[in-house]
Protein backbone atom coordinates (compact mmCIF):
# COMPACT_ATOMS: atom_id res chain seq x y z
CA UNK A 1 0.00 0.00 0.00
CA UNK A 2 1.19 3.25 -1.45
CA UNK A 3 2.50 5.69 1.91
CA UNK A 4 -0.23 8.38 0.01
CA UNK A 5 -3.23 5.85 1.19
CA UNK A 6 -3.41 5.08 4.77
CA UNK A 7 -4.58 1.35 5.46
CA UNK A 8 -8.10 3.59 6.35
CA UNK A 9 -8.59 4.12 3.61
CA UNK A 10 -7.74 1.87 1.28
CA UNK A 11 -10.65 0.16 -0.71
CA UNK A 12 -13.43 2.12 1.19
CA UNK A 13 -15.30 3.18 -1.63
CA UNK A 14 -17.24 0.84 -3.49
CA UNK A 15 -18.51 1.94 -7.19
CA UNK A 16 -21.78 2.32 -7.45
CA UNK A 17 -21.92 4.95 -10.43
CA UNK A 18 -24.84 3.16 -12.20
CA UNK A 19 -27.41 4.30 -8.46
CA UNK A 20 -28.58 7.26 -8.45
CA UNK A 21 -28.13 10.14 -8.48
CA UNK A 22 -25.75 9.83 -10.42
CA UNK A 23 -27.12 6.90 -12.88
CA UNK A 24 -24.26 6.78 -15.21
CA UNK A 25 -25.11 4.17 -17.92
CA UNK A 26 -23.59 0.70 -17.58
CA UNK A 27 -22.08 0.87 -20.56
CA UNK A 28 -20.02 4.35 -18.95
CA UNK A 29 -19.44 2.79 -15.72
CA UNK A 30 -18.10 -0.47 -16.69
CA UNK A 31 -15.44 1.09 -18.77
CA UNK A 32 -14.77 4.10 -15.96
CA UNK A 33 -14.50 1.16 -13.31
CA UNK A 34 -11.77 -0.77 -15.21
CA UNK A 35 -9.99 2.92 -15.54
CA UNK A 36 -10.80 3.31 -11.44
CA UNK A 37 -8.61 -0.07 -11.11
CA UNK A 38 -5.20 1.03 -13.05
CA UNK A 39 -5.52 4.57 -12.01
CA UNK A 40 -3.52 6.34 -9.33
CA UNK A 41 -6.39 6.59 -6.94
CA UNK A 42 -7.05 2.60 -7.20
CA UNK A 43 -6.03 1.73 -3.77
CA UNK A 44 -9.07 3.10 -2.66
CA UNK A 45 -11.46 2.00 -4.97
CA UNK A 46 -13.76 -1.20 -3.60
CA UNK A 47 -16.02 -3.30 -5.42
CA UNK A 48 -18.26 -2.37 -8.40
CA UNK A 49 -21.94 -2.41 -7.23
CA UNK A 50 -24.70 -3.82 -9.45
CA UNK A 51 -28.53 -4.97 -8.90
CA UNK A 52 -28.97 -8.52 -10.67
CA UNK A 53 -31.49 -7.95 -12.25
CA UNK A 54 -28.37 -5.72 -14.79
CA UNK A 55 -26.13 -8.90 -15.02
CA UNK A 56 -27.15 -9.70 -18.47
CA UNK A 57 -26.10 -6.04 -19.49
CA UNK A 58 -22.84 -6.80 -17.87
CA UNK A 59 -21.60 -9.69 -19.68
CA UNK A 60 -21.21 -8.30 -22.63
CA UNK A 61 -19.39 -5.32 -21.48
CA UNK A 62 -16.74 -7.53 -19.43
CA UNK A 63 -16.43 -9.87 -22.02
CA UNK A 64 -13.08 -8.87 -22.94
CA UNK A 65 -11.32 -8.48 -19.39
CA UNK A 66 -9.51 -11.25 -18.01
CA UNK A 67 -10.48 -14.07 -15.67
CA UNK A 68 -11.85 -12.57 -12.60
CA UNK A 69 -10.52 -9.53 -12.93
CA UNK A 70 -14.01 -7.62 -12.23
CA UNK A 71 -14.89 -7.28 -8.30
CA UNK A 72 -18.52 -7.18 -8.10
CA UNK A 73 -20.60 -6.55 -4.92
CA UNK A 74 -24.06 -8.06 -6.29
CA UNK A 75 -26.91 -6.07 -5.05
CA UNK A 76 -30.12 -8.91 -4.32
CA UNK A 77 -33.50 -9.44 -2.64
CA UNK A 78 -33.20 -12.16 -0.50
CA UNK A 79 -35.87 -14.36 -3.04
CA UNK A 80 -33.67 -13.59 -5.88
CA UNK A 81 -30.65 -13.96 -4.06
CA UNK A 82 -29.80 -17.49 -5.15
CA UNK A 83 -30.62 -17.05 -8.28
CA UNK A 84 -28.78 -14.11 -8.81
CA UNK A 85 -25.12 -15.57 -7.52
CA UNK A 86 -25.38 -18.85 -10.39
CA UNK A 87 -25.62 -16.12 -12.60
CA UNK A 88 -22.94 -13.77 -11.95
CA UNK A 89 -20.89 -16.99 -12.02
CA UNK A 90 -21.30 -18.26 -15.34
CA UNK A 91 -19.83 -14.57 -16.02
CA UNK A 92 -15.36 -15.19 -16.64
CA UNK A 93 -14.39 -11.65 -16.21
CA UNK A 94 -16.64 -11.86 -12.68
CA UNK A 95 -15.46 -12.15 -9.30
CA UNK A 96 -17.82 -11.71 -6.67
CA UNK A 97 -16.62 -10.15 -3.57
CA UNK A 98 -19.96 -9.70 -1.80
CA UNK A 99 -23.37 -9.86 -2.01
CA UNK A 100 -25.87 -7.34 -0.66
CA UNK A 101 -29.15 -8.28 0.34
CA UNK A 102 -32.26 -6.39 0.81
CA UNK A 103 -35.17 -7.26 2.72
CA UNK A 104 -38.74 -7.03 1.58
CA UNK A 105 -41.24 -5.81 4.46
CA UNK A 106 -42.90 -9.03 4.68
CA UNK A 107 -40.11 -10.79 5.44
CA UNK A 108 -39.57 -11.87 8.84
CA UNK A 109 -36.68 -12.18 10.85
CA UNK A 110 -36.22 -15.50 11.73
CA UNK A 111 -36.18 -16.12 7.99
CA UNK A 112 -33.68 -14.67 6.84
CA UNK A 113 -30.71 -16.37 7.85
CA UNK A 114 -31.42 -20.00 6.49
CA UNK A 115 -32.68 -18.46 3.16
CA UNK A 116 -29.46 -16.98 2.80
CA UNK A 117 -27.45 -20.41 3.61
CA UNK A 118 -29.84 -21.72 1.15
CA UNK A 119 -28.43 -19.70 -1.73
CA UNK A 120 -24.88 -19.95 -0.86
CA UNK A 121 -24.53 -23.72 -0.71
CA UNK A 122 -21.84 -24.31 1.11
CA UNK A 123 -20.26 -21.70 -0.92
CA UNK A 124 -18.27 -18.73 1.57
CA UNK A 125 -19.17 -15.37 0.48
CA UNK A 126 -19.56 -12.15 2.67
CA UNK A 127 -22.99 -11.17 2.70
CA UNK A 128 -24.24 -8.19 4.02
CA UNK A 129 -27.99 -7.84 4.87
CA UNK A 130 -29.33 -4.17 4.25
CA UNK A 131 -31.10 -3.84 8.31
CA UNK A 132 -34.49 -2.93 8.23
CA UNK A 133 -35.95 0.21 9.65
CA UNK A 134 -38.75 -1.37 11.88
CA UNK A 135 -39.17 -3.46 14.64
CA UNK A 136 -37.39 -7.05 13.27
CA UNK A 137 -33.79 -4.76 13.20
CA UNK A 138 -32.92 -5.94 16.84
CA UNK A 139 -33.73 -9.38 15.50
CA UNK A 140 -32.10 -9.32 12.37
CA UNK A 141 -28.78 -7.86 14.06
CA UNK A 142 -28.58 -10.70 16.77
CA UNK A 143 -28.93 -13.46 13.34
CA UNK A 144 -26.52 -11.80 11.57
CA UNK A 145 -23.92 -12.19 14.96
CA UNK A 146 -24.92 -15.72 15.35
CA UNK A 147 -24.76 -16.71 11.49
CA UNK A 148 -21.30 -14.51 10.96
CA UNK A 149 -22.84 -12.52 8.32
CA UNK A 150 -22.91 -8.31 8.12
CA UNK A 151 -24.89 -5.57 8.03
CA UNK A 152 -25.51 -2.71 5.55
CA UNK A 153 -26.65 0.68 7.02
CA UNK A 154 -28.82 3.24 4.58
CA UNK A 155 -27.64 6.32 5.15
CA UNK A 156 -29.64 8.37 2.67
CA UNK A 157 -31.43 8.35 -0.82
CA UNK A 158 -33.15 10.18 -3.24
CA UNK A 159 -35.84 11.25 -0.29
CA UNK A 160 -35.69 12.74 2.83
CA UNK A 161 -37.08 10.17 4.42
CA UNK A 162 -34.41 7.66 3.41
CA UNK A 163 -32.21 9.40 5.93
CA UNK A 164 -31.55 8.45 9.42
CA UNK A 165 -30.86 10.93 11.44
CA UNK A 166 -27.96 11.19 13.64
CA UNK A 167 -29.77 9.60 16.91
CA UNK A 168 -30.88 6.84 14.49
CA UNK A 169 -27.66 6.21 12.99
CA UNK A 170 -25.46 5.82 16.06
CA UNK A 171 -28.24 3.28 17.69
CA UNK A 172 -27.59 1.20 14.64
CA UNK A 173 -23.41 1.41 15.36
CA UNK A 174 -23.43 1.26 18.77
CA UNK A 175 -25.82 -2.01 18.71
CA UNK A 176 -23.54 -3.35 15.64
CA UNK A 177 -20.03 -3.09 16.67
CA UNK A 178 -21.33 -4.44 20.49
CA UNK A 179 -22.91 -7.20 18.49
CA UNK A 180 -19.75 -7.81 16.78
CA UNK A 181 -21.59 -7.39 13.60
CA UNK A 182 -19.64 -5.70 10.66
CA UNK A 183 -21.45 -3.15 8.33
CA UNK A 184 -21.23 -1.42 5.02
CA UNK A 185 -23.38 1.77 4.28
CA UNK A 186 -25.37 2.94 1.45
CA UNK A 187 -26.33 6.37 -0.03
CA UNK A 188 -26.13 9.75 0.82
CA UNK A 189 -22.92 9.91 2.08
CA UNK A 190 -22.00 12.12 -0.83
CA UNK A 191 -19.20 14.13 1.51
CA UNK A 192 -16.28 13.93 4.38
CA UNK A 193 -18.10 15.76 7.01
CA UNK A 194 -21.54 16.02 7.68
CA UNK A 195 -23.36 18.76 5.68
CA UNK A 196 -27.14 20.31 4.61
CA UNK A 197 -27.16 19.39 0.27
CA UNK A 198 -28.16 23.26 -0.63
CA UNK A 199 -29.81 21.73 -4.02
CA UNK A 200 -32.11 19.27 -1.92
CA UNK A 201 -31.81 21.12 1.53
CA UNK A 202 -31.41 17.21 3.02
CA UNK A 203 -29.33 16.73 6.06
CA UNK A 204 -26.42 14.51 4.51
CA UNK A 205 -24.07 12.25 6.78
CA UNK A 206 -20.25 12.50 6.72
CA UNK A 207 -18.41 9.83 6.03
CA UNK A 208 -15.72 10.68 7.82
CA UNK A 209 -18.30 11.23 11.15
CA UNK A 210 -19.11 7.73 10.26
CA UNK A 211 -15.35 6.82 10.66
CA UNK A 212 -15.12 8.76 13.82
CA UNK A 213 -18.60 7.36 15.59
CA UNK A 214 -17.86 3.74 14.79
CA UNK A 215 -14.23 3.91 16.18
CA UNK A 216 -15.80 6.00 19.04
CA UNK A 217 -18.52 3.19 19.66
CA UNK A 218 -15.41 0.31 19.51
CA UNK A 219 -14.23 2.07 22.44
CA UNK A 220 -17.39 1.73 24.49
CA UNK A 221 -19.38 5.35 23.62
CA UNK A 222 -22.59 5.16 23.91
CA UNK A 223 -25.19 6.45 21.64
CA UNK A 224 -25.12 10.11 22.82
CA UNK A 225 -21.70 10.51 22.07
CA UNK A 226 -21.73 8.50 18.77
CA UNK A 227 -25.06 10.45 17.89
CA UNK A 228 -22.68 14.40 18.85
CA UNK A 229 -20.02 12.59 16.39
CA UNK A 230 -21.93 12.01 13.75
CA UNK A 231 -23.50 15.63 13.65
CA UNK A 232 -20.58 17.26 14.34
CA UNK A 233 -19.20 19.39 11.48
CA UNK A 234 -16.52 21.24 12.85
CA UNK A 235 -13.91 20.11 10.15
CA UNK A 236 -10.46 20.22 12.58
CA UNK A 237 -12.39 18.43 14.97
CA UNK A 238 -13.50 15.54 12.71
CA UNK A 239 -9.91 15.42 10.96
CA UNK A 240 -7.93 14.94 14.44
CA UNK A 241 -10.42 12.25 15.13
CA UNK A 242 -9.77 10.16 11.98
CA UNK A 243 -6.04 10.79 12.50
CA UNK A 244 -5.61 9.37 15.41
CA UNK A 245 -7.55 6.05 14.65
CA UNK A 246 -6.36 2.95 13.77
CA UNK A 247 -7.42 0.42 10.93
CA UNK A 248 -8.52 -1.33 12.66
CA UNK A 249 -11.79 0.70 12.65
CA UNK A 250 -12.47 -1.02 9.44
CA UNK A 251 -12.33 -4.06 10.48
CA UNK A 252 -15.78 -2.87 11.47
CA UNK A 253 -16.89 -0.29 8.98
CA UNK A 254 -16.23 -2.26 5.91
CA UNK A 255 -16.83 0.03 3.01
CA UNK A 256 -19.43 2.29 1.60
CA UNK A 257 -20.93 2.65 -2.08
CA UNK A 258 -21.03 6.01 -3.67
CA UNK A 259 -22.25 7.45 -7.49
CA UNK A 260 -18.92 9.44 -7.20
CA UNK A 261 -15.49 8.49 -6.63
CA UNK A 262 -14.01 12.05 -7.54
CA UNK A 263 -16.23 13.95 -4.65
CA UNK A 264 -14.85 11.92 -1.62
CA UNK A 265 -11.41 12.06 -2.94
CA UNK A 266 -11.60 15.21 -3.85
CA UNK A 267 -12.88 15.83 -0.32
CA UNK A 268 -9.96 13.75 1.50
CA UNK A 269 -7.33 15.57 -0.56
CA UNK A 270 -8.38 18.61 0.72
CA UNK A 271 -8.61 17.94 4.47
CA UNK A 272 -4.69 16.58 4.10
CA UNK A 273 -5.70 13.27 4.80
CA UNK A 274 -4.90 11.91 1.12
CA UNK A 275 -2.15 12.98 -1.18
CA UNK A 276 -2.75 15.16 -4.37
CA UNK A 277 -1.46 12.83 -6.46
CA UNK A 278 -4.64 10.78 -6.33
CA UNK A 279 -6.39 13.01 -8.16
CA UNK A 280 -4.64 13.04 -11.36
CA UNK A 281 -6.25 10.01 -12.63
CA UNK A 282 -10.38 11.55 -12.14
Amino acid sequence: MSAAVPALFAGLFDDAAVFPPGNLPLAEAVPAHVAHDVSAHAPVVGAFVLAAKDLDHLAPLVADLGLSSFRLSLTASLTELDTALAAAYTIPAVRVDAAEVALAEDVAASTVVPAIERALAGRSLPIFVELPRDVRRQEVTSALADAGHMAKLRTGGVRADLYPDEKELAASVVALTAAGVPFKATAGLHHALRNTDPATGFEQHGFLNLIAATGAALDGADEAAVAALLADRDDSRVVDRVRVLGPSVRDAFRSFGTCSLAEPIEDLVGLGLLDAHLMKDL
